[in-house]
């Protein structure tokens, strides 16, 4: 697969579509099982809260996971992400209840060589940024 976006057809400033993503705790333990990483602050509350988190919250792996794939949908092709990265900023706290939101918005940032486009991220829950420097460099059509 090659991206379905051409480099000539996007300018700096171009944004990507914006996605939300449900997190719930059945998907923490779905995510615990695929990784392997059954840290309790993943799943159990009462664990969670003594060592001093507010609740439940979402492996960092996991929220940088969902965050990719407005790049991934975008482009076209998974293989089109040549680098990744992020800070983890703040926790994405699941309430058993409701569980929780990552709105996830993207930008192309910047137009490199080789037609890659650097794409900055923006992930947010409960109203606050979950993710600093979320960057991901792409290669396009």
């Amino acid at each position: 697969m090659t991206a379905k976006i051409a480099y000539d057809a996007v300018e700096v400033g171009t944004e990507l579509p914006a996605q939300s993503f449900p997190v719930t705790r059945a998907t923490l333990v779905r995510y615990a099982g695929a990784s392997g990483d059954f840290n309790p602050i993943h799943w159990n509350e009462r664990f969670a809260k003594e060592v001093g988190l507010p609740d439940v919250i979402a492996h960092g792996m996991f929220t940088m996971a969902e965050a990719i794939r407005v790049v991934t949908d975008w482009a076209g092709d998974p293989g089109a992400v040549v680098e990744y990265g992020v800070r983890f900023t703040k926790p994405v706290v699941v309430p058993d209840d409701e569980g929780a939101l990552v709105e996830v918005s993207g930008k192309v940032a910047a137009k490199l060589d080789d037609n890659t486009v650097r794409v900055d991220l923006t992930a947010v829950s409960a109203g606050q940024k979950v993710l600093g420097m979320s960057r991901a460099v792409v290669r396009l059509a």
